[in-house]
């Protein structure tokens, strides 16, 4: 059996705040909308997956890993960009699909398994969760009360037998507020399988919060330490996060010396415990002599991303008398954000002075501490 997947990501939904539909919106340093793929593609029996979005997001969707991932356009409603995406599969005739919210990113690998078990005896399965609640009637007073008996609360993904849902989006004349009460409407079965409460929709600004700490037990997040020191030699400037700043000395290294990427770089390694830059760039070899050190950082942030980590945050503090760093802070944050493929408000570069003390103090070189955040969902 063949079990493909459709992510309906073409809404426009603006509730949740943030100036943009809330499935591009960041969740813990990534899109909403990337936890999502992910927890589709955990299951390795699950391809291909469609991707259904609005046309004015095609730029956002390619900043995406979509490997593997057929991309097309959406249309008004939510049922015709289901449509769209059933319409791409039929090439591909899987037995299964499974379409499922963009806007629920906490998609447990155990649900997925439930609704896929449930399409051995059923044309349909969904999850749902019982109506445990009170409910009542009403607008501003309560004018009645309801029974709960026998009513749920649906989730996606929602499965079906592929061939059957395809024909009854076919036949729909649309308005349908989920695909069971399309396959409904086409006379098929729909099965009822236990949902999960952290399968949350996005809708409010409080659900970030709430799908954040779901994540939380489900992401492996790290935190890495790197510390260097230069000592001042000849020279007329000093490089220090990228950034050339004129000085009456130059600071001494094998390579360029920049003492605060060379921090970061470490606090990468440090997080993956891939080492340090000594290990990767061994001063022992002429071909490092005088390099800049762009190079070992660019190294540092491809190892995370091919260990499945995105870098969230990076905080450098460089301890010197001098030269001045305030005035360049920020061409510096700048210029690391750039390297590091991340946005600049992820990027801290600040400075500090040990008030005279110790070597740093004293004038003879200039030490940098830093701190990187990684996390893989």
């Amino acid at each position: 059996m063949t079990t493909a997947a459709i992510i309906v990501a073409a809404g426009r939904g603006l509730r949740a705040g943030g100036g943009v539909p809330k499935q591009w919106r960041d969740l813990v340093g990534r899109p909403v909308l990337a936890h999502t793929l992910d927890a589709l593609r955990a299951p390795s029996l699950i391809a291909p997956i469609v991707l259904v979005i609005h046309p004015d997001d095609a730029d956002r969707a390619e900043a995406l890993e979509l490997d593997g991932v057929i991309v097309v356009e959406g249309g008004a409603s939510r049922d015709a960009s289901v449509r769209a995406g059933l319409e791409a599969l039929a090439p591909h005739t899987p037995d299964l699909v499974l379409i499922h919210d963009a806007a629920r990113p906490v998609l447990r690998p155990d649900l997925i398994a439930r609704v896929i078990d449930a399409l051995a005896e059923h044309e349909g399965a969904a999850p749902a969760l019982a109506v445990t609640d009170a409910l009542w009637r009403g607008v501003d007073m309560v004018d009645g009360t309801q029974d709960r008996e026998g009513l749920w609360r649906a989730q996606t993904p929602q499965g079906f037998r592929f061939a059957p849902i395809l024909a009854a989006h076919r036949a729909h004349e649309g308005g349908a507020a989920d695909d069971v009460a399309v396959a409904r409407a086409a006379g098929m079965d729909v099965a009822i399988v236990p949902g999960d409460e952290d399968n949350i929709k996005i809708t409010g600004p409080a659900d970030f919060a709430r799908a954040a700490r779901s994540l939380g037990g489900m992401m492996d997040i790290r935190t890495g330490n790197g510390y260097d020191v230069h000592r001042f030699g000849p020279g007329d400037h000093v490089v220090l996060c990228g950034v050339k700043v004129p000085f009456e000395r130059g600071l001494q290294g094998h390579s360029d010396a920049d003492v605060g990427m060379h921090a970061v770089t470490d606090a990468i390694y440090g997080a993956l415990a891939r080492g340090d830059i000594g290990q990767h760039f061994p001063p022992s070899d002429p071909q490092w002599k005088g390099a800049e050190s762009h190079i070992f950082l660019a190294h540092a942030c491809a190892l995370a991303r091919e260990m499945g980590f995105a870098i969230t945050h990076m905080d450098c503090t460089l301890v010197c008398e001098f030269p001045k760093i305030g005035p360049l802070a920020a061409e510096m944050r700048t210029e690391m954000a750039r390297i590091m493929g991340l946005d600049v408000d992820r990027v801290s570069v600040k400075a500090t002075t040990s008030e005279r003390l110790g070597f740093t103090g004293r004038g003879e070189g200039i030490a940098a501490i830093a701190t990187a955040t990684l996390v893989k969902s």
